[in-house]
């Protein structure tokens, strides 16, 4: 029996959970861990299923590849950019140029946005 009172099957369910972090595409992030710590990047990609980033630049790694004609891709060893995680990585304040945590706040014309706890300048274009 498990802790919910099932019985054990052998096989174990696993759970996503959607934790959300307030990194957007397109923002500039620094690295705070890792071998790229120090480093900055624009976001490319958010895949929030594993709370994960990909940023521009960082945590590159090699991939050897089959070349695809149809795909027009060519073959050889490829390097590219792997996912961190969020945790790992700081917004910078497009105003200030800090490294910031965010807060929110609500404009008077009724939008919610992003906004660096440092300066109080808003995230958000």
């Amino acid at each position: 029996m498990d802790s919910v009172g099932r019985p054990f099957t052998g096989r174990q369910v696993k759970t996503m959970s959607r934790l959300h972090t307030p990194i957007r595409k397109n923002d500039t992030v620094s690295i705070n861990t890792g071998k790229d710590s120090g480093k900055r990047g624009r976001v490319l990609k958010v895949i929030p299923g594993s709370n994960r980033l990909i940023v521009e630049g960082v945590n590159m790694i090699k991939r050897h590849t089959r070349p695809n004609p149809q795909r027009n891709i060519k073959g050889g060893i490829v390097e590219r950019e792997a996912a961190l995680h969020a945790s790992n990585v700081q917004l910078v304040c497009p105003e200030c140029g800090a490294v910031t945590r965010i807060g929110h706040k609500i404009l008077g014309d009724g939008r919610k946005v992003r906004v660096c706890r440092k300066c109080e300048g808003v995230v958000d274009k």
